[in-house]
């Protein structure tokens, strides 16, 4: 029976926030307000690491500027991004980390509360091509609106996109042998509880103590 390992993203295969990092690219290109950005970011940043996002209010903000570029400048704007802000943060660790379940058959599939329009480049620099992310709403020329669709995954969300995912394919968890999920967040703890093994990964303090009380693996990449 085959087996499916789930991957979050930020601070877990990356070492970094991609969500906190795409508004330091927007304001160093000059394309937003370096003041409110900045203030705005890392009250959103620091309300996500202490488990009370407002999330409706974060992706207002988040999301706000992508509905002033075409789908083509986001592309260009993102491969920019990637290698200024993301690919200097992933670790031969974590590349090892994803090839050994790809080595050993395993269905890869990252779940991020991230917009599916920053992690979908950043997972496929992993190899990996199923990618659930906060979904974005695009309006008839395909241009994103600066609106969300259906249930963010964020906490609890994370579980419900899941279902939904194998749902789409015909599938259950009971259709895999093991379970993995790899998070570095309090946040996932919902789904971390879910899945047969869960594994720790740079994790914060809230996380670290429920993976030593349940006896979890720890992982730390960086180290």
């Amino acid at each position: 029976m085959k087996n499916l390992a789930i991957f979050d993203l930020d601070n877990t295969l990356i070492n970094t926030d991609s969500d906190h990092a795409w508004p330091q690219y927007l304001m160093a290109k000059g394309l937003a307000d370096v003041a409110e950005t900045e203030k705005q970011n890392e009250k959103f940043y620091r309300d996500y690491q202490n488990g009370c996002l407002d999330i409706d209010a974060f992706l207002a903000f988040h999301l706000a500027p992508l509905k002033n570029f075409s789908r083509a400048e986001l592309d260009e704007m993102h491969r920019e991004f990637s290698a200024q802000y993301i690919e200097p943060h992933i670790t031969p660790m974590a590349q090892m980390l994803v090839q050994s379940h790809r080595d050993a058959g395993d269905e890869l599939l990252v779940i991020s509360s991230t917009n599916e329009f920053i992690i979908t480049p950043i997972c496929r620099l992993f190899g990996i091509e199923n990618v659930i992310g906060t979904q974005l709403e695009t309006d008839g020329e395909g241009r994103y609106t600066g609106r969300y669709t259906g249930t963010p995954s964020l906490k609890e969300g994370k579980i419900t996109r899941l279902h939904q995912w194998l749902a789409a394919r015909g599938e259950s968890l009971a259709d895999y042998g093991k379970t993995y999920f790899y998070s570095d967040s309090k946040n996932d703890l919902p789904l971390l509880r879910l899945v047969s093994e869960p594994v720790a990964v740079n994790p914060d303090a809230e996380l670290l103590r429920e993976a030593r009380e349940k006896g979890w693996p720890v992982l730390n990449f960086k180290a």
